[in-house]
């Protein structure tokens, strides 16, 4: 039997709605057609990838905006950081300064570096020890130099919700543009408004239940972007390149299929069941909100060096850290957070989803708790917390942890 699948948050499984309307463009000898064709099996192929255009930003409540496909969230965060810096360089704005949390997934990270090639300059932005951005840090940061904030509505290590409605009128206020990362988001969290408030929006198939090597921006018709990738003009010339129907047809359909609120509750009782099992060790630090997605939960565990738990786990699939950047060492996420590195070395992401059991937690459970007994039983520093010492004081950390 395979162990049970708890990296949702790293990629999802394919619903099979989605295959099976995949499996309608993907016939042997039956060739979809170039949606840029202007014969008939093009314009069917063109009238697909419109449906699938607006079914999405239906989805996302986003009926206003406009769609760019790209590749995946990577490409789709470049584009909106990028794209904004090279625009707003040509048009010899003044406005240079890019603002981000510390806690930005690495292609926010990496591509607001590399605007700094078009006289851009990033600065991250502090988070408390619950994952949430500081307001006094963005109100300290916001002036007329302000050109884009980036942030996750939903962080991939932690599953925190961040507070993107007062975060956008802020941003707004001081006329800069809000790009929001949806990708942990969308099809999971409801409320429209977190969506809405957002001038570039990111999303990817197949971080819920559609293809991978899809995804989309989408974008108020007001903000300038310059393209990054060029050649045939496709895209009103935003995005060159054939458009995969194959993947806009899974994708759409992935997005026409979200988490129902009942199914969210299932998740939430899941994750529940799942914390108090991680709680019964005792020394568990909690990573994540009681607030948060619903379908992720990473925590720390006191008292047990982090790559000996790697090894006694490597045929589990959870997660340590993001799935793009596990191999790197400790967590920047939980670092921002004020986790120290042997506290964040030692943590474990599980991510769950719509096909996770209650029996799958509780097999997880059992596994993860084997191998944390096992190697408590020889640690010196697990050892010292039994005697009586606090997490804070073993690990030097002056803010005070909260336990699962």
């Amino acid at each position: 039997m395979s162990a049970p699948y708890f990296d949702y948050a790293a990629t999802t499984p394919l619903d099979p709605r989605v295959a099976e309307v995949m499996a309608d463009y993907q016939r042997p000898g039956e060739p979809v057609a170039n949606p840029s064709s202007i014969h008939p099996a093009g314009l069917e192929a063109h009238r697909c990838v419109e449906e699938a255009d607006a079914a999405v930003r239906h989805a996302l409540g986003l009926d206003s905006h406009r769609l760019v496909w790209t590749s995946g969230a990577t490409e789709a965060d470049n584009l909106a950081i990028l794209g904004t810096a090279s625009a707003l360089r040509a048009r010899g704005s003044a406005r240079h300064r890019l603002l981000l949390p510390a806690t930005e997934h690495s292609a926010v990270l990496a591509a607001a570096k590399a605007a700094e090639q078009y006289g851009m300059k990033a600065q991250t932005l502090a988070v408390r020890a619950d994952g949430r951005v500081c307001p006094d840090s963005l109100d300290a940061a916001l002036d007329e130099t302000v050109a884009l904030v980036s942030i996750a509505l939903v962080n991939n290590e932690t599953g925190v919700i961040q507070d993107v409605g007062s975060i956008a009128e802020k941003v707004h206020a001081a006329g800069a543009l809000l790009h929001v990362d949806a990708a942990q988001a969308a099809g999971r969290l409801h409320d429209p408004a977190l969506f809405s408030s957002a001038d570039l929006l990111v999303v990817s198939a197949h971080k819920f239940y559609g293809p991978k090597g899809i995804g989309a921006l989408c974008y108020r018709p007001a903000v300038r972007l310059d393209a990054m990738i060029h050649g045939g003009g496709q895209q009103q010339g935003l995005r060159s390149g054939t458009l995969p129907v194959p993947l806009i047809a899974g994708m759409a359909e992935a997005f026409r299929h979200p988490d129902s609120p009942s199914e969210g509750e299932r998740q939430r009782a899941l994750w529940q069941q799942l914390r108090r099992r991680m709680a019964a060790l005792e020394g568990v630090v909690l990573n994540s909100r009681e607030d948060g997605s619903p379908h992720i939960l990473n925590v720390a565990f006191a008292g047990v060096h982090g790559e000996a738990l790697r090894g006694l786990l490597a045929n589990c699939m959870v997660g340590f850290g993001s799935a793009c950047s596990s191999r790197e060492g400790p967590s920047h996420v939980l670092r921002a957070m004020g986790r120290p590195d042997a506290l964040a070395h030692a943590s474990v992401r599980f991510s769950l989803g719509r096909f996770t059991t209650a029996e799958a937690v509780e097999e997880i459970a059992e596994t993860v708790a084997e191998a944390v007994q096992a190697l408590r039983a020889v640690s010196p520093v697990w050892r010292e917390l039994q005697a009586g010492a606090s997490i804070e004081s073993v690990y030097s950390v002056t803010t005070p942890l909260n336990l699962a």
